[in-house]
């Protein structure tokens, strides 16, 4: 009898252990190459198997919505500072302090260690070079007669770097740039890589606030475009990655976190043509940060008006 029941808990010791692998689960946004690339690496380096959900900010977003009464993610990295902020607002994120914070560009991790700005990208004006030889218009500039039907934007609502953007050029300038581009014809394609595509193929000559990372990435397999930053000034717009307040497998989460500001990992970053979180990392594939021209951020302010000025901007180039 003894014996029998020494089998039963042993036969259930081995499947629980089965069922309680070592594990970590992250909600990243693109690029997929390098999130697959740094799943597999720190899966390598630790031997905790990363479970993966890849999608644009809003599409992650939605997903963390869907499952607020099963919690699933350990890891959220999103395209978008304001809505890391707005997740920690609403009591979602937990603190820590990763082993390499000072390391960490200035600003681009918050006062209660719970936003991680690992990389960071920017947008810029694209253009299509086989229909304009060379540009360097300023935002509102692109709103003249000469650009009517050849612009569009990525949908803010889809794309956390475009969000990000419309809500610090409003809080800096208003409405009027926005209106009067709409006015000139301004389309919205989809999120980045379908508003890329757009001018990629010509549909259009003109993509405005385009993420830069796939504009590089773009120009380095030889499509015919390129990319500048107005004079006036973009958006940097730092990637948070944090750890959900109801993670799972918390332990893991921390690892992770430590591994994404690793020299490894921030050379990945690097490579794929995205601004390292680390300020010691070098690199030579795209603009430097001190040569982006910033526009003044106030986060708070940004955050609260992002979701509701991307939907202004769908309103205002619907057809």
């Amino acid at each position: 009898m003894k014996k029998g029941i020494f089998v039963l808990i042993l036969a259930l010791a081995i499947v629980s252990s089965a069922f309680s692998a070592d594990v970590v689960t992250v909600y990243m946004p693109s690029p997929a190459g390098l999130a697959n690339k740094l799943a597999a690496d720190f899966e390598e380096k630790t031997g905790i198997e990363v479970q993966t959900f890849q999608g644009t900010t809003g599409e992650i977003l939605a997903r963390l919505e869907t499952e607020k009464a099963n919690p699933v993610a350990d890891v959220v990295i999103l395209a978008s500072w304001s809505d890391g902020l707005a997740l920690k607002n609403e009591g979602e994120l937990a603190s820590y302090v990763p082993k390499e914070r000072d390391k960490i560009v200035e600003g681009w991790i918050d006062d209660d260690n719970m936003l991680f700005g690992y990389s960071a990208s920017a947008v810029g004006v694209i253009y299509n070079t086989l229909i304009w030889e060379n540009l360097d218009a300023d935002w509102n500039e692109l709103a003249d007669s000469m650009y009517k039907d050849d612009i569009a934007i990525p949908d803010p609502e889809l794309s956390g770097a475009c969000k990000d953007f419309v809500a610090g050029f409003v809080t800096n300038f208003g409405w009027d740039t926005f209106t009067a581009l709409a006015e000139n014809g301004m389309i919205v394609p989809g999120a980045n890589r379908a508003a890329l595509d757009a001018v990629t193929t010509g549909e259009v000559g003109i993509l405005i606030a385009g993420v830069d990372y796939n504009a590089y990435s773009s120009m380095a397999a030889g499509e015919p475009i390129s990319i500048y930053y107005p004079a006036s000034g973009t958006v940097v717009n730092p990637r948070p990655a944090m750890i959900m307040k109801t993670a799972p497998e918390k332990e893991n989460a921390e690892a992770f976190i430590d591994y994404l500001f690793s020299p490894e990992a921030q050379q990945m970053v690097a490579d794929a043509y995205l601004l390292p979180g680390r300020s010691d990392v070098e690199y030579d594939n795209r603009a430097t940060l001190a040569e982006i021209p910033q526009l003044p951020t106030n986060w708070d302010e940004m955050m609260s008006i992002s979701s509701s000025a991307s939907a202004k901007i769908n309103e205002l180039c619907e057809r």
